[in-house]
């Protein structure tokens, strides 16, 4: 399935004992729909407050209804905030996360004195004037293949740090810094410590050269702070 939510209300995509979140929500549509207790795999696991556009999550089912009145039935039951965009049926050996030959993320910086209460809780908030030509000139530094140790939260459990970034931009649209990443996967956080790095550059806290000695020291400290969840969109999976 393809999967477009808001992610504002959750607790991210994967199921807690104490918290509503996205696959729970889902879980509970498809048994009311199927009357079948299914094993849901998403493509991501986006955390608190993150949005997507095209998440991708996987069952196994024995119903009877028909693939192209899956999507209907299962947004009949679900909240307005998640929405069942397209299913298809899949190889039994399919897997949402580790089928998928990459990913791409956009994180959305507003910027302007003071924020838009329109679009709070899908955007970072930043009222200094940011210098978009330093800010661009310090992702070329993280193009390419790399160990993006210190773009990754402490508490990630994952032992190879090298990524691939295959493209990876920036704009300005009116107040809406759009900032954009695709790679072959991502560490915990990476992307939002990257955003926090580039807005201190932005701001000329650091200089764009700096950007290239974090990655190399491969030390967390020496970057950003992590950027704030509800920025992010999980935008398109690569399979």
């Amino acid at each position: 399935m393809v999967i477009e939510y808001d992610g504002t209300n959750y607790h991210g995509w994967q199921i807690q004992k104490n918290a509503v979140t996205v696959q729970e929500v889902i879980t509970k549509a498809i048994k009311k729909i199927t009357s079948e207790d299914v094993n849901l795999i998403g493509s991501s696991r986006t955390d608190a407050g993150v949005h997507a556009l095209n998440q991708v999550a996987n069952f196994i089912s024995n119903c009877n209804i028909p693939l192209s009145k899956m999507p209907n039935a299962l947004n009949s039951v679900l909240p307005k905030d998640i929405v069942i965009k397209n299913a298809y049926e899949a190889d039994m050996d399919f897997h949402s996360r580790y089928s998928a030959k990459g990913k791409r993320y956009k994180y959305i910086i507003y910027n302007r004195k003071f924020n838009s209460p329109v679009y709070r809780n899908y955007s970072w908030h930043i009222s200094d004037e940011l210098d978009l030509d330093k800010m661009i000139e310090s992702l070329t530094y993280l193009k390419g293949t790399h160990d993006f140790s210190a773009f990754k939260s402490s508490g990630s459990s994952v032992k190879d740090s090298i990524r691939t970034v295959r493209d990876i931009s920036l704009r300005k649209n009116d107040f809406n810094v759009e900032f954009e990443i695709e790679a072959d996967g991502f560490l915990y956080n990476m992307v939002r410590i990257i955003v926090g790095t580039i807005v201190d550059v932005g701001i000329g806290k650091i200089n764009p050269i700096h950007v290239k000695e974090i990655l190399e020291s491969k030390d967390r400290c020496m970057a950003g702070k992590t950027a704030p969840p509800q920025g992010l969109f999980l935008t398109k999976i690569y399979y």
